[in-house]
This record gives structure tokens, sequence and C-alpha cells, in this order.
């Protein structure tokens, strides 16, 4: 079993505010010990339909929640934060 901690950011291409997400979640996620992946919800019906509307959010793979745009630095180093 792998401790593999990753921080999704869920968004599409040409979204302005995914990229903003980006550069934001990319160093906080490296800062907190997490793997930064970039899914297109485009690509997937599921994905589309659950955040089509939503994104950019942001999810831990270990299930502890999501975070809905907008959000800054300071939203995103509590978000992942191990409490």
């Amino acid at each position: 079993m792998t401790d593999r901690r990753e921080l999704i950011l869920y968004g599409t291409l040409g979204c302005s505010l995914c990229a903003m997400a980006l550069e934001l979640a990319a160093p906080e996620a490296a800062r907190a010990g997490f793997e930064l992946a970039e899914v297109d919800v485009a690509e997937d019906d599921g994905l589309l339909d659950a955040y089509g509307t939503r994104i950019p959010v942001v999810r831990r793979s270990d299930g502890r929640g999501e975070l809905d745009w907008p959000f800054d630095r300071h939203a995103l180093r509590l978000f992942l934060q191990d409490d």
C-alpha cells in the first residue's frame, strides 16, 4: 500500500479560471507534500456532469473533501493541512 497523496484539479482546456487555480495549487500542493494531477472534465461525461459548472475544483485523493472556486492561497493551505 502506498502513502501517495494527490491533489486533483478538475478543469478543462481554455478555462482561464482553471489556469489561475493551477498557478495557485501547484506550489501549495508541492509545499504540503501532494502530487498535483490535472483532470480535464470534458473527456469524461460523468466528470462533466459532476464538475462542468463548478470548475475549477480541487479534490484530495484521500477523501478529505473538495474545494470549489474561488479559493486563494490561504484557503488551499487550510484545505491541505492534516489535522
